[in-house]
C-alpha cells in the first residue's frame, strides 16, 4: 500500500496519533490534497480541510458556486475553478501543470469526499502518475454516515455507487450483486428512487431490511429502516420521502447474516457430525477444529436440527 504524507517523508508508525502535528497544516509546494467537505451541516468540516484550503494556491470544485459559500463561510478568499465530470479529463493536464510549476492544489466536490462517486480520481491518477503527492484530508463521507447509522447485521458491506440508468443495465448489475454475502450501499438521485427500491425489491428479495438515509446532517436529516418489498410503497406515502440526498443501505439477509463466515467445508463437517450428536456438541467440535464462529454454527445446527437444542 502507497503511503502519502504531507511532510514529503516516507511511511511513519501506523495506529498512533502524532501529537507533534496538532498545529496548523499548511499545504506544500508540487502537492495535490483530496478534501472532504461538509455533507451539509458546515460544522462538521475539519480543522485540517481548513488549514490546507487556507494555504492551497489553487481549489479546484466540482460546483463552484457550492464551494464558494464554504469558502466564504471559512473566511477563504481563494477564488475556486471547476472540475466536473465534464471536463475532468482536460482538468487535469491543466492541474498536472500547476503542481509542476510548484504550486499546491486542493480538489474538493459539492459535498463528502471526491472520488466517491463524485469527480476526482482522473486527477488523482494523473497527479501520482506525473509524480506528485497526493494527500487526503479526510473528512465527511455519506457511505461512513449512512453506514454508521444502519444497524447492520452484516460484518461488511460494499459500496455500488449510482446504479446504472438503463434498465438493462441495472438488472445485469443487480444480479451480480444479488449473490454477495454482505450490506450494500447505493446512491440515487430523487426521482428514481421509489423504481430503484422496485428493482432491488425484485433482484434481492422483498424481505432482506433496506435503510434510507436522506438528507443526512441537514435540517430535514431522516434515517429510517424498512423492509425492502414494502419500500416503493413507503416512499410513495409521501413526497417529502423522495427528496434530498439519498443514501439506501440494503441489509444482508437474515440467513446470510447468520452463515457469514462459515465455509463450506465447516458446513459439510456440521451436516455429518449432526446426524450422530446434539447441535451444540456439533458446532462446539466443528468451531474448534475450523476456526469458524460457534454461533454461527449453533444457529445454523438449531435449523438443520429443527430447532432442538442440543
Amino acid at each position: 500500500m502507497e503511503a502519502s504524507d504531507s511532510r514529503g517523508g516516507g511511511e511513519g508508525a501506523p495506529g498512533k496519533a502524532d501529537p507533534s502535528r496538532d498545529r496548523a497544516q499548511l499545504a506544500r509546494a508540487g502537492a495535490l490534497y483530496v478534501v472532504a467537505t461538509p455533507l451539509g451541516n458546515l460544522r462538521d468540516v475539519t480543522l485540517r480541510a481548513v488549514d490546507v484550503l487556507r494555504s492551497v494556491d489553487r481549489i479546484a470544485a466540482e460546483d463552484t458556486r457550492v464551494t464558494a459559500k464554504l469558502l466564504a463561510h471559512l473566511g477563504i478568499a481563494t477564488r475556486p475553478f471547476a472540475v466536473h465530470a465534464h471536463n475532468e479529463a482536460a482538468r487535469a493536464s491543466e492541474i498536472v501543470a500547476a503542481l509542476d510549476r510548484g504550486e499546491s492544489v486542493a480538489i474538493v466536490t459539492d459535498a463528502g469526499t471526491p472520488g466517491v462517486s463524485d469527480p476526482g480520481a482522473r486527477i488523482v491518477r494523473a497527479a501520482r502518475d506525473a509524480g506528485h503527492p497526493v494527500v487526503p484530508v479526510p473528512g465527511p463521507s455519506a457511505v461512513a454516515a449512512a453506514v454508521s447509522v444502519a444497524g447492520l447485521a452484516a460484518a461488511r458491506f460494499a459500496f455500488v455507487g449510482f446504479l446504472p440508468t438503463q434498465a438493462k443495465a441495472r438488472r445485469a448489475l443487480l444480479e451480480t450483486l444479488a449473490p454477495l454475502p454482505m450490506a450494500l450501499v447505493l446512491y440515487e438521485a430523487p426521482h428514481r428512487v421509489r423504481a430503484t427500491a422496485a428493482d432491488l425489491a425484485a433482484a434481492l428479495g422483498p424481505d432482506r431490511d433496506l435503510v434510507v438515509a436522506r438528507e443526512l446532517t441537514k435540517a430535514f436529516e431522516t434515517v429510517v429502516r424498512v423492509r425492502l418489498g414494502d419500500a416503493a410503497d413507503w416512499f410513495a406515502g409521501d413526497a417529502n420521502r423522495e427528496r434530498g440526498e439519498l443514501v439506501l443501505v440494503v441489509d444482508a439477509s437474515a440467513e446470510t447474516s447468520r452463515d457469514e463466515g462459515i465455509t463450506a467445508d465447516a458446513a459439510a463437517w456440521l451436516d455429518a457430525l449432526l446426524r450422530e450428536l446434539p447441535p451444540s456438541r456439533a458446532a462446539r467440535i466443528v468451531a474448534e477444529r475450523t476456526g469458524a464462529s460457534r454461533d454461527a454454527l449453533y444457529a445454523r445446527a438449531l435449523d438443520r436440527a429443527g430447532g432442538e437444542r442440543g
